[in-house]
This record gives structure tokens, C-alpha cells and sequence, in this order.
């Protein structure tokens, strides 16, 4: 769908503690110079500070900051940084996540539905109303506007029958080569079509670390040759969970009278991801198992760190829902009355 307006500059978020201040304050310096970024030890690692750390350092893998130059993307300092984030991050999840190297059983649990939830799926589809949908959209921005990317590094890691069926389920998340068909632009047209801002990174300041944390865990995954298995759980999961959530959610939107191109985006994923779930599970997790077994364990994990932030997520939204709260870290409306977009 092409857009009416020029797209604003990416900019740096704002700092939610020292080390976030630290690497955004680093990211205005030269790349060059040697940058002196203070110790990461007894940061939360799921906390404001870390994950909004986290996501700034891997966004220069994505489409980068438009005042930060790119040769930021490998500076040492940051790198080494980054790492120790990374180690924080993971570490809490191996804490937090228990263990297991039953692949296939994993995604035979993760495929039975249930018949009722307390999740924002649906809450939103009995009794959400639209401002609580509307916010739902500015969290998931993170991720759908770069839908596909993350999980992109994963492909040269991969060999054989994975790596087709894999590249495979990517190609339909990239529109099937049609540039109006990929996820990403799907969504921009969603939020455009439901009063909120389309741009990247718009919302990077609005959610709080449990929706940072849902991207930072593919960006991890993704960017480690060590955790492709992780990778590949973490996808499947995703695939597996995502098109009985998006039914939902279609559900919602047709109660809440929403706008076409908000429907037509779930619509689309209830489709689709049922049939990514059978070409991960067999095409995909199988193959990778058949030819690296020892990486079982790594599988399972992704997929259960998957279902850790998801819930994480689930209850910052609901907690604030449930206290009739917004859930963004703002405490407001997400819609700007000088924004110039619709308001509904």
C-alpha cells in the first residue's frame, strides 16, 4: 500500500537507566575512538535497562539509527558490551526455563489449543475494547515490522531439507517476492488503517521491556551460529502457537467493527502459519535433528524460552487490563490528536 507522508528519521530511543544511557550516549561518538562502557554486572537481565540496552545494539544489525553511523554495528567496545548482556539474558533464561531434548513431543504439546485463556487474545476478543487493541498493534510493531528478519541469519546455518522448507516458510513471510504482500508491509497498512503511527521504531519508546524482550530473544537466536537450534525451536513455537492466537484476534476485530487491512493481516497469518507449523515441524525440526541430534536440547529450549516472555508479555498487558491501565510504560493513549492520523 503506498503511503501519503514521508516517513520520519530512525532514532535513537530514549535511555532507561546507565547502561542504556551509556550505549545511546556511545552511538553519538565516533566509532572509531575507544569508548569506555561501564559493567553490566548486577543489571536485571529482563529488566528496563538491559533489554532496552539490548534492542538498541542489535537494531544496528537491522536498519540501524539514522544520526549513528554504521560502523557502529561491529565496534569492539560495544560488541564486548553486548556480550555481556547477551550472557546476563541468557543466563536468567537457562535459570528460568526448564530443560528437555523431547523435540517432537515439545511441538506435539505446544499444537494442543485449548478451549479457554486469560491471554490477550483472548481477552481481546470477548471484552477488549478498540484503545486496548490499538496499543496490542504498537507492542507487536517491534516485531512485525520486521517480520522474517531475525529469523533470516538462521538460513546459512542451516543444510539439506531444513534449509529449503525453511527458506521456504521465509519466502512467504517476504510476500512471496511481492514487496505489497510481505508481513512487515502488511502491518504498516494496519497501523495506518488503525489511527496509529506506521513508521519503524515509532512505538521503541512506549513499550515496556517485556515487549523488548520477545524481539531481543530472536535477535539472539538469530545473530549466534552456537544457538541455531534455539533458533529453530524458538520459530517453531512461534509458527505453532501463532495461528490459533490470530484467529482470535480475527474474531476481536470483526466484534470491534475494525478496519479491512486490520483483519486482512490475521487473516492472512491464520492461513499461512498453519502451514508453517507442518513444514517446521517435519520439513524443518525433524531433518535438523535427523542430521544434528545433539541439538535437541538447544530445539526444546527455543521453544520453551518462546513460551517464558510470551507469558512475561501476556501479563504486562492483562495486569495493566485487568487494573484498567494502558500498558505502554507511558501510561497514556498511543493515539496523538495532532498526529493526523484517524482516531476511532
Amino acid at each position: 500500500m503506498p503511503r501519503s507522508y514521508e516517513l520520519p528519521p530512525h532514532v535513537l530511543p530514549t535511555p532507561r537507566g546507565s547502561v542504556s544511557e551509556a550505549v545511546i550516549a556511545a552511538l553519538s561518538t565516533d566509532p572509531s575512538d575507544r569508548v569506555l562502557l561501564p559493567t553490566v554486572s548486577g543489571t536485571d537481565p529482563l529488566g528496563e535497562d538491559a533489554q532496552s540496552a539490548l534492542y538498541t545494539c542489535y537494531e544496528l544489525h537491522y536498519q540501524g539509527f539514522s544520526t549513528v553511523d554504521d560502523a557502529w554495528e561491529w565496534q569492539p567496545d560495544l560488541i564486548r558490551m553486548r556480550t555481556q548482556l547477551e550472557r546476563l539474558f541468557l543466563g536468567a533464561l537457562r535459570d528460568l526455563v526448564p530443560s528437555g531434548d523431547d523435540a517432537l513431543g515439545e511441538m506435539d504439546s505446544m499444537s494442543e489449543t485449548p478451549e479457554t485463556g486469560t491471554g490477550p487474545s483472548w481477552h481481546l476478543r470477548d471484552h477488549g475494547t478498540w484503545p486496548q487493541m490499538q496499543e496490542y498493534f504498537a507492542h507487536r510493531s517491534l516485531y512485525h515490522l520486521k517480520e522474517g528478519d531475525p529469523q533470516a541469519w538462521v538460513i546459512p546455518r542451516l543444510t539439506g531439507q531444513a534449509k529449503a522448507a525453511f527458506t521456504a516458510v521465509e519466502f512467504d513471510e517476504y510476500g512471496g517476492g511481492r514487496g505489497d504482500r510481505m508481513h512487515s508491509e502488511m502491518f504498516a497498512a494496519l497501523l495506518s488503517a488503525a489511527g496509529l503511527n506506521p513508521a519503524y521504531l515509532a512505538y521503541l519508546d512506549e513499550v515496556p521491556a517485556e515487549t523488548m524482550a520477545t524481539v531481543n530473544l530472536m535477535s539472539l537466536f538469530g545473530l549466534h551460529r552456537a544457538l541455531r537450534g534455539a533458533a529453530v525451536g524458538h520459530f517453531a513455537a512461534a509458527e505453532i502457537t501463532s495461528s490459533p492466537g490470530c484467529h482470535r484476534l480475527v474474531e476481536a476485530l470483526h466484534r470491534l467493527r475494525a478496519p479491512e487491512p486490520c483483519v486482512r493481516f490475521y487473516e492472512e497469518h491464520v492461513e499461512a502459519d498453519a502451514v508453517h507449523e507442518l513444514v517446521l515441524r517435519t520439513d524443518v525440526v525433524e531433518d535438523l535433528l535427523d542430521r544434528e541430534p545433539a541439538l535437541a536440547a538447544d530445539v526444546v529450549f527455543g521453544m520453551r524460552a518462546f513460551d517464558y516472555v510470551e507469558e512475561l508479555f501476556a501479563d504486562r498487558l492483562m495486569d495493566a487490563w485487568s487494573a484498567g491501565r494502558s500498558s505502554m510504560v507511558t501510561g497514556g493513549s498511543i493515539v496523538s490528536s495532532e498526529s493526523g492520523y484517524p482516531r476511532m
